[in-house]
């Protein structure tokens, strides 16, 4: 089925698009808005029940109801373990770290102790055996050091994962749990912490102003970063973000193509073998396609007959508002409904033509 469906370089809101340096407070939520805060806060695209409550509602209230869900910390905790490499074998499997997003969701701890504990797993130690490995991981990924540049750092380090004392960050231990605890209590982590979760969720990087002003926050208040964080996506910031497109990793694509497809996540063990899969390929893109064709002829995907469909137009536009989360152009309506009207043309073939396109694989 011959189709374009071009990137979206403006996204479309109401009554107009989206103006850098606009606050999203008080948009109302629309397609494009809805698909990229599900994306973006818990990682998967709203369920349909989510989508039939959320449209056109206040976006402040969704924004609420999903930093104060288990998803968007089950999600939070997802990212953390990703970037310190905790996956497969690695991951942990403990109750203090199974019970972590209940336990933020609910205020008994913050990011802070919560990275405490990822980093005191014996995960995190399987990960990164060894004085050097185990040392040097540390003062990266937690303080976003260059170890290069601190090699006393890291030779005091090594000789206190050993067991002797010494003084690392300014702090004097004996122990590998000396070594974690130090490096969470340091100034530098929270803001390289707040850094690199400003980048991942509005896809630039914060003023050295605001980031100082972040880490007053959670140092003055531990359970501070839900504030934060509703504060970055009702900024005029998330705007300029809404603006943007990148690839989706391996991981999101699975869970999104489920949920668009299924209305559901997909199992576990589907899922990781599935990611797996095309985590092996320099180039995922047409096993994605593959993927996406086996998951629609599984009989999973509840999709109506074509005669029971009375309104091709209006089909296709909402197929283009729940899994690209805009419009169609004219264009695009007039060729999808036109190959519609062709008797060999099945539901099935328009909703593959837009699943497999290469804009369904970024948001």
């Amino acid at each position: 089925m011959a189709h374009r469906v071009p990137s979206t370089a403006r996204c479309p809101a109401a009554g107009g698009f989206f103006v850098a340096g606009t606050s999203q407070a008080s948009a109302p939520v629309d397609a494009h808005r809805l698909r990229s805060i599900y994306l973006d806060l818990v990682g998967r695209p709203p369920f349909r029940s989510e989508r039939d409550r959320w449209l056109a509602a206040d976006f402040r209230d969704l924004v609420d109801e999903l930093i104060a869900s288990d998803a968007f910390w089950s999600n939070w905790l997802d990212e953390q373990l990703y970037y310190f490499l905790l996956v497969d074998n690695f991951r942990p499997t403990t109750d203090s770290i199974v019970s972590m997003p209940s336990d933020l969701r609910s205020r008994k701890v913050g990011v802070r102790e919560a990275l405490h504990r990822i980093a005191l797993s014996s995960a995190f130690e399987r990960r990164n055996p060894g004085p050097d490995t185990y040392v040097t991981v540390v003062m990266e990924q937690l303080l976003g050091a260059t170890v290069q540049k601190r090699p006393r750092e890291l030779e005091i380090g090594k000789r206190i994962y050993d067991g002797a004392r010494g003084n690392f960050l300014g702090q004097t231990g004996s122990s590998q749990a000396d070594i974690v605890r130090f490096a969470i209590e340091d100034r530098q982590a929270l803001r390289h912490f707040l850094g690199r979760e400003y980048e991942r969720l509005l896809r630039s990087e914060p003023t050295t102003r605001d980031l100082s002003g972040w880490v007053r926050a959670l140092e003055d208040d531990r359970l501070a970063y839900a504030s934060l964080v509703r504060g970055w996506i009702l900024s005029p910031a998330y705007g300029e973000r809404l603006a943007s497109t990148r690839s989706i990793s391996n991981r999101a694509f699975v869970r999104m193509l489920f949920v668009d497809l299924t209305d559901a996540l997909p199992d576990a063990g589907d899922e990781r073998r599935l990611q797996i899969a095309l985590d092996g390929l320099a180039d995922a893109g047409p096993l994605r396609s593959v993927i996406a064709r086996l998951l629609i002829d599984s009989g999973k995907v509840a999709l109506p007959e074509r005669d029971a469909i009375a309104d091709p137009t209006q089909w296709v536009r909402e197929l283009f508002e729940r899994f690209l989360g805009r419009s169609p152009s004219e264009e695009e309506l007039t060729t999808f409904v036109s190959a519609f009207h062709d008797p060999a043309c099945k539901p099935a073939t328009v909703v593959y033509a837009i699943v497999s396109h290469p804009e369904y694989q970024t948001w």
